[in-house]
């Protein structure tokens, strides 16, 4: 008997086994002798200038070798007229390898300037920048910038919003789902605003060879698909132990609201550092009217937990107050310091994903509380609502 299990799974294995090698048969032929029937057509180099940074008399260029064959750099110009330039490592760069073009160049601030690099068969590639600005050098000056702006536009916007949940605990079910329905509406915009930032980053700053827009669905659909398990297994959780219910709800909308915030703060970092952004008491207030309605998404959940009072639920807002606002500092700081595009709309698409987890926890809890159509005034009209008041606010910023 045992032996007839383990020839069954054996066979089980094998047949689990035999498809993937006639895939790796295949794919060695397509490398090796099929190599010279399949190859039609003339591969087209492609290189990509991911970073510019304007450095004291000096012009710095990250490119990327993003097409189908190694290519080499022979020429650098700027504004159509050619200049020397150093390339480190080397300027023979093998498919997705970077190198460092170094212009010396006395260029001015707040002008434009177009930078060209031509490669060995003739073909020049071209990347304008609207307006120069020195490149940003850490110091703690410059961090603590970040950090206050980071406290302006993240942290105390979202502490103001949750000054409402005294309001809100004390109105009946129905203008309770209202609210919920609305922290969905909210949270809905916020998703749909990642995602457009992700593509807008992708299309104007990464290589067609990286699939912009499937790498934006990709990562959205991949976070969304761990942070509900996670939801699921803390929801779980909370049922089993001390932990409230709401709270839980409270703490994966705050994580979701803190993804978003971390590729907000990375926006406005790189921003400050292509010096294509002022900040002004204008735009400050646009962020933090714009944000305060986050506080709301993690208060309306918080409102029905009966676990906490007085110091301990104060305590307890303070800290999802800081995971849903803090990340925008730490935001701030990485795209000031060490942008990169792709990394930039991983973080945005990832915050797309956190935020479309926790609006089906909200409509699932909506429906725990007794609605379970989700068709009721009351939901339609907050969904509507929270949709409305986030597009009214970011016209401001």
């Amino acid at each position: 008997m045992e032996l007839d299990n383990k020839s069954s799974k054996g066979k089980i294995i094998l047949s689990g086994i035999i498809p993937f090698a006639f895939l790796v048969l295949l794919i060695a032929y397509i490398f090796g002798p099929g190599s010279d029937l399949l190859d039609l057509g003339v591969p087209l180099p492609e290189i990509t200038m991911e970073k510019v940074d304007f450095v004291d008399s000096e012009i710095r260029v990250t490119v990327r070798n993003t097409g189908p064959i190694p290519v080499e750099i022979v020429m650098a110009d700027i504004n159509d007229r050619i200049q020397p330039a150093a390339i480190e490592p080397d300027r023979f760069l093998e498919r997705y390898e970077t190198a460092l073009v170094r212009i010396p160049f006395a260029w001015n601030e707040a002008e434009p300037y177009r930078i060209g690099l031509t490669i060995e068969d003739g073909t020049r590639f071209e990347k304008e920048i609207e307006a120069a600005a020195p490149a940003l050098e850490p110091s703690l000056e410059l961090v603590g910038f970040f950090a206050i702006i980071g406290t302006y536009v993240g942290i105390i916007p979202v502490m103001i919003g949750l000054l409402w949940l005294p309001f809100i605990r004390k109105i009946s079910k129905n203008k309770y789902h209202f609210f919920l329905a609305l922290t969905a509406g909210l949270l809905l915009f916020l998703g749909i605003d990642s995602i457009e930032e992700a593509l807008d980053v992708s299309e104007e700053n990464l290589a067609g060879s990286f699939n912009g827009a499937l790498l934006v669905a990709t990562v959205v659909v991949l976070s969304f698909l761990g942070l509900y398990y996670s939801s699921e297994k803390l929801i779980r959780r909370a049922a089993s132990s001390r932990i409230a219910k709401p709270t839980a709800i409270a703490l994966m909308i705050s994580i979701g609201i803190g993804l978003h915030n971390f590729g907000e703060g990375l926006a406005i970092g790189a921003a400050v550092g292509l010096g294509s952004i002022a900040f002004s008491t204008f735009l400050i207030v646009g962020f933090a009217l714009h944000n305060t309605t986050e506080g709301i998404a993690i208060a309306a959940p918080m409102s029905r937990g009966k676990a906490l009072i007085g110091k301990a639920l104060i305590g307890k807002l303070a800290v999802l107050g800081l995971i849903a606002g803090s990340p925008a500092i730490f935001g701030a700081w990485v795209g000031g310091f060490v942008y990169s595009p792709f990394t930039s709309v991983i973080f945005l698409a990832v915050g797309a994903g956190a935020i479309f987890q926790v609006i089906i926890t909200i409509l699932r809890w909506i429906r725990e509380e007794g609605d379970k159509n989700l068709s009721s005034a009351a939901v339609v009209s907050g969904f509507a609502a929270g949709m409305l008041v986030m597009y009214l606010t970011s016209i401001l910023v």
